[in-house]
C-alpha cells in the first residue's frame, strides 16, 4: 500500500482487518560484541519468541557511535521519535504494520485485538505483558490523581470509553460500539499515545501497590510532596529523561538532564532482528550533543554530526555542500510533508479583547495574508525552490485543489489597504502606523522559538511589506517551553511555526488539524484544550465558522464511506483556507539532510515529515550502520 492509501481505515468500517509482519525464521541469533562483557543472558533468551524481522535493506555490521546535535536538553525526546518502537508503526510506504505487537486484528473498525510477542522484555530484562497495558488503563489513565482530565480523548467515541479485556498475558482487546478511526494512527504517531507502562517499575510509586512507609520515604528522597506528582515525574516514556525508567526503544538513555551530552546505549532486549538473525540496532551508541540552535549548522558543516536534519534549513544548503568533501558527508534534499514550511498563527484566544476581536475578523486576517510578498520570500530565503501557498494539503495529496493553496495569497497591498480601511483602521500616527480605536498603534508581536532562524529571516521580509500598509511587526524569540506556554495562556498575539503536520492526507485520514481539537493548535489553543479535556479546561469555540469546522470534524468521525469523508474534507479545506485561520507563506520546500559517507541504509530521497513519519523514525535508524 502506497502513502496515498495510508490509514486505509475505511476497510475497518465495513470489513475486518488483520495486520501482521514477518517473524524471524532464523534458528540462531547473534548480537553485538558490545554486549558480550555485560553478563547478560544469551541473545536467544533476550529476544521475543518471534522477533520482528526487518528486511528490504542491506545487512549491516555492528559498532560505532552515531553523533547527533540538538538544541536543548529536553530533546532527549527525539530519541523516542527516531527510535520509533511503537505498538503499531508506519513503514516507509506509510502503511501501518505491527511493530512491538506481533499482530492486530480489527473487526468492523471497532474491535481491536492485540497480540503481544511472547517473551518480549523491557530494557531491564523484565517481561513486557498485558499487565503493562492493564496497569496504564486501570491505574494511570482512570486514576483521577494521576490523570485529572481522564484518559486521552482519542479513546472516547461518542461519549463511550473502550471496553478493555485482558484475555491472557499476551492478548488484550479494546472495543467500542462504534468505529474508532483514530486508535491505530495515534499509536503509530511520532509522539504516540503510550497505552502501556513498565508496571513493575512504577508500582513502587503508586499508592495502590506500594508500601505506605516506603512510598513516604521515596517522596522525601525525591523531595516531592504527594505520591501522584512523584509517579508522574518518573513516568515519561516520551521525554526519555529518566534513565531509570525501562523502555522498549532501540537505545536507552544513560544521562539525566540537564546535560550538554547524552549517551544512549543499545537496548539488549530490543525486539527487532535483520534477515540474518542479527539483533538490532547495529549501532552501539547514539551520542547527542547539545548546542545553541544557531550554531548547529556550523557544527554540522565542521563534521560534528553523522546524521542531521534538525535545525538545518535551505538557507544553509550552499554552505553545507561546500564542506561535504572535506568533512566526509553528503547533503541530501528530502521532500517536506508539512502543509506549509512557514505559517503565521493569529491567536484567536488572545487575552486582550481589542486585539482578540480584530484577529477574529476575517477581513483583518485576509489583509495580513495578501500583504505578504510570497514570491520575494521564495526567491530570497528558499532559493526559488519553494512555492507560495496557504497552509493546506500539498499537491501530492489526492485532496489537493489549487483554490485551497492560492486563495488570499496573491500579493495585493491595495486590497490589504482596502480591507483595513473597511475595519475602520484609517487613522495613522506620525510614523504612518495605523491606529486602533483606542489610539494604540497597530503593532503585532510575532513570537518564535529561539532557534528558528529561517522563520526570523522570513519575518524580516514580512515586516517590510506589512509596514507598507501601516502595520508594524516585531519579533520576539523565546525558548520552546516558554513559547508554547505563552500561546496556551493567551499571552501571545501571533506565532510563527510550520504548518499542518500532515500535508499529504487521504480522505480516510483525520482532518483534526483543520478544526479546533488540540491545545497545540496555535491559532485557537483554548478551543482545542476545551475539546481535549472534554470541557474541563479551555473555552468552547464561539466563532460560527470555527464551530462549523468542529461539527464537520465530528461528522467525519462517524462517516461510513470514503466518499462521504472526502466530501467533508473538501468542505473543511475550503472553509479553513477562505477564513485564513493560519497564514501560510510557502510550502513544498526541501529539507537538507546531512548523512555521513560511512552511514548506510539511510534513504537517498524520502519524505521528511513529522506525522506520519517521525522524521527519521519510519526508516528505522536501528537498521542504519557504519561501513568500514
Amino acid at each position: 500500500m502506497s502513502w496515498r492509501n495510508a490509514f486505509a481505515l475505511a476497510l475497518t468500517f465495513a470489513y475486518g482487518l488483520s495486520l501482521s509482519v514477518s517473524a524471524a525464521s532464523a534458528q540462531t541469533y547473534t548480537d553485538s560484541p558490545y554486549l558480550k562483557e555485560m553478563g547478560l543472558p544469551p541473545v536467544v533468551e533476550r529476544l521475543p519468541a518471534t522477533p520482528r524481522v526487518i528486511g528490504d535493506r542491506e545487512i549491516g555490521r555492528y559498532g560505532g557511535d552515531l553523533r547527533l546535535i540538538m538544541a536543548r536538553s529536553r530533546d532527549t525526546r527525539m530519541m523516542t521519535v527516531y527510535g520509533y518502537a511503537r505498538l503499531v508503526a508506519f513503514d516507509d510506504d506509510f502503511e501501518i504494520v505491527p511493530d512491538i505487537l506481533e499482530s492486530v486484528e480489527v473487526e468492523e473498525g471497532r474491535i481491536f485485538t492485540f497480540k503481544l510477542r511472547q517473551g518480549h522484555k523491557w530494557s531491564d530484562g523484565q517481561p513486557f505483558t498485558t499487565e503493562d497495558l492493564r496497569y496504564w488503563w486501570e491505574d494511570v489513565a482512570k486514576n483521577a490523581e494521576l490523570s485529572p482530565f481522564g484518559p486521552p480523548v482519542f479513546l472516547k467515541v461518542e461519549d463511550e470509553w473502550p471496553q478493555v479485556d485482558v484475555i491472557d498475558e499476551t492478548t488484550i482487546r479494546y472495543s467500542w460500539s462504534q468505529a474508532n478511526p483514530f486508535f491505530l494512527p495515534r499509536l503509530a504517531a511520532p509522539r504516540p499515545a503510550f497505552i502501556y507502562r513498565p508496571s513493575h517499575f512504577l508500582k513502587r510509586f503508586h499508592t495502590n501497590f506500594a508500601d505506605p512507609e516506603e512510598l513516604n520515604q521515596l517522596q522525601r528522597k525525591f523531595r516531592i510532596r504527594g505520591w501522584a506528582p512523584l509517579h508522574n515525574s518518573l513516568d515519561n516514556l516520551y521525554n526519555n529523561d529518566n534513565p531509570e525508567l525501562p523502555t522498549l526503544q532501540p537505545w536507552v538513555n544513560t544521562v539525566r538532564p540537564p546535560s550538554q551530552q547524552f549517551i544512549f546505549v543499545r537496548n539488549p532486549y530490543f525486539h527487532r532482528v535483520d534477515e540474518d538473525g542479527q539483533q538490532l540496532p547495529y549501532i552501539d551508541r547514539v551520542v547527542m550533543n547539545i548546542a545553541n540552535g544557531k550554531l548547529i549548522p556550523a557544527k554540522v558543516g565542521a563534521g560534528e554530526a553523522d546524521l542531521q536534519a534538525r535545525s538545518l534549513f535551505m538557507t544553509h544548503f550552499t554552505f553545507l555542500r561546500q564542506a561535504e568533501e572535506r568533512e566526509g558527508y553528503e547533503t541530501r534534499l528530502w521532500h517536506n510533508g508539512k502543509g506549509a514550511q512557514v505559517a503565521l498563527f493569529p491567536n484567536l484566544n488572545y487575552k486582550d479583547p481589542v486585539w482578540r476581536d480584530l484577529f477574529r475578523d476575517v477581513r483583518f486576517r485576509r489583509a495580513l495574508s495578501v500583504a505578504i510578498d510570497r514570491d520575494e520570500i521564495n526567491e530570497a530565503i528558499f532559493l526559488g525552490l519553494s512555492q507560495p501557498a496557504n497552509n493546506t494539503v500539498l499537491p501530492q495529496s489526492p485532496l489537493f485543489d489549487d483554490e485551497y493553496q492560492q486563495v488570499w495569497t496573491e500579493y495585493d497591498p491595495d486590497l490589504a489597504e482596502e480591507l483595513l480601511d473597511e475595519l475602520g483602521l484609517t487613522e495613522r500616527n506620525k510614523d504612518g502606523i495605523r491606529l486602533l480605536a483606542n489610539g494604540e498603534p497597530l503593532e503585532i508581536v510575532v513570537e518564535t522559538e529561539g532557534d528558528a532562524t529561517e522563520q526570523v529571516d522570513v519575518l524580516e521580509l514580512v515586516h517590510d511589506t506589512w509596514l507598507d500598509i501601516g502595520i508594524k511587526l516585531f519579533t520576539r524569540p523565546s525558548q520552546s517551553d516558554v513559547f508554547r506556554n505563552r500561546i496556551y495562556a493567551g499571552e501571545t498575539q501571533m506565532a510563527v511555526s510550520a504548518g499542518a503536520d500532515n500535508g499529504i492526507p487521504t480522505a480516510d485520514m483525520s482532518p483534526s488539524e483543520f478544526a479546533p481539537t488540540e491545545q497545540t493548535q496555535y491559532q485557537w489553543p483554548k478551543w482545542g484544550q476545551f475539546f481535549e479535556t472534554s470541557g474541563q479546561a479551555g473555552e468552547a469555540p464561539d466563532l460560527p465558522e470555527a464551530q462549523e469546522l468542529f461539527q464537520l470534524y465530528e461528522d467525519w468521525r462517524v462517516a461510513t464511506s470514503t466518499d462521504e469523508r472526502e466530501e467533508i474534507w473538501h468542505r473543511m479545506l475550503s472553509l479553513y483556507t477562505d477564513q485564513v485561520y493560519s497564514i501560510g507563506i510557502v510550502c513544498c520546500t526541501r529539507q537538507p539532510v546531512v548523512v555521513s559517507q560511512k552511514l548506510r541504509n539511510v534513504p537517498k530521497e524520502a519524505m521528511y515529515n513529522w506525522d506520519p513519519g517521525a522524521h527519521f523514525g519510519i526508516f528505522l535508524p536501528d537498521s542504519f550502520y557504519f561501513a568500514e
